[in-house]
């Protein structure tokens, strides 16, 4: 009986997992403006990178806790569980599966009747204000070296997919997949469309864009820091662990995949382009985790 009750939950939650994924595709995909490309377009190859502590420093959710909580939308002892799961984050570079689903389930009460522009609008601002100098230049030279060669970029984050728009669209990317929240004329329900985009999730987001997108994903890049996305970049031809943790780098090695660490005091070492490109042509919630509220 236990073994079948396991059965079902799995089910269970590869149903979520994929309902996430493509909540999240059809989202980007109404919200994305791509840039016009310096390069003639490659239509059929895209770069996809993680968010959190790959191409930001630490938890992007984080900062908007934090701007949010400098706006009085709760209080500074609702922010502590942040501050410690924040500096787990940056001392162990790994995400907790429970954590998250604990800050989703307390963070839904607090969404429940907030404003789709409200929201946005506020994010816009604490982007400014808090995440904007914890960008990795070298990352984001990765960035811009797909979209050099005419490639589309698309961030891959459990974030809510507004900010993770803004995020986005401040660094000149084509878009962003991202945690869906239901709303309802505009307001926010306080419910997920399917489940967090993390895991697995990620890369059914990811393969229902490039079905959208007509990308062909063997030509594709991936980019994460988590041994959490191995599942996103095992589903393109190129996978680059970035400040990866100790179970990525493992894999990496494992997998000949390649690995940037831009976490030392040392200078980058000089991008390589035809390694990095390879075959790829040469984080409802709006605050899932948003605020660790007591119930």
């Amino acid at each position: 009986m236990s073994a079948w009750r396991g059965k079902d939950k799995s089910q269970e939650l590869e149903r979520l997992a994929e309902l996430a994924g493509e909540a999240s595709a059809e989202a980007a995909h109404a919200l994305s403006e791509p840039p016009a490309p310096p390069a003639p377009p490659d239509l059929t190859a895209a770069a996809f990178f993680d968010v959190d502590n790959t191409m930001m420093m630490g938890a992007s959710i984080f900062y908007f806790a934090r701007g949010l909580a400098a706006r009085k939308f709760f209080t500074s002892s609702d922010l502590a569980g942040f501050v410690w799961g924040q500096i787990k984050f940056r001392l162990g570079g790994r995400e907790n599966k429970e954590d998250i689903k604990t800050h989703r389930e307390r963070a839904l009460s607090f969404v429940a009747g907030r404003t789709v522009a409200e929201l946005t609008s506020i994010s816009e601002e604490i982007y400014d204000e808090l995440m904007a100098d914890k960008i990795w230049s070298g990352t984001r030279a990765l960035a811009q070296m797909h979209l050099d060669a005419g490639q589309r970029v698309w961030l891959v984050t459990a974030t809510p997919i507004e900010l993770a728009a803004i995020i986005s669209r401040r660094l000149g990317l084509t878009g962003a997949l991202g945690t869906v929240a239901e709303t309802r004329d505009g307001v926010y329900t306080g419910r997920l469309v399917g489940d967090l985009l993390h895991g697995r999730a990620k890369a059914h987001a990811v393969r229902a864009l490039a079905s959208r997108e007509g990308l062909n994903l063997k030509r594709c890049t991936a980019y994460s820091d988590s041994a959490n996305d191995i599942p996103m970049l095992s589903v393109v031809g190129t996978a680059v662990a970035v400040n990866p943790d100790g179970g990525l780098r493992d894999v990496a090695r494992a997998r000949g995949w390649e690995i940037r660490d831009f976490r030392t005091g040392r200078k980058a070492a000089k991008i390589g382009v035809p390694s990095v490109l390879g075959a790829g042509a040469l984080a409802g919630a709006v605050a899932a985790g948003m605020a660790y509220r007591r119930r």
